[in-house]
């Protein structure tokens, strides 16, 4: 299983954004999932991870 290295930053900018979600991320297997809509398939999406 490869790891995946995090950036650390205190601010983001984004432009042309449609809305955002607030959801838990919850086990799944061996890893973890976040839940969103299923209008949003296929879409291409950020995870932000807060402290």
């Amino acid at each position: 299983m490869r790891k995946i290295e995090i950036e650390k930053q205190t601010e983001i900018t984004v432009r042309g954004v449609v809305g955002f979600l607030i959801k838990r991320v919850t086990p799944f297997g061996t890893g973890a999932k976040v839940d969103c809509p299923k209008e949003f398939l296929g879409k291409e999406v950020y995870l932000i991870i807060k402290e």
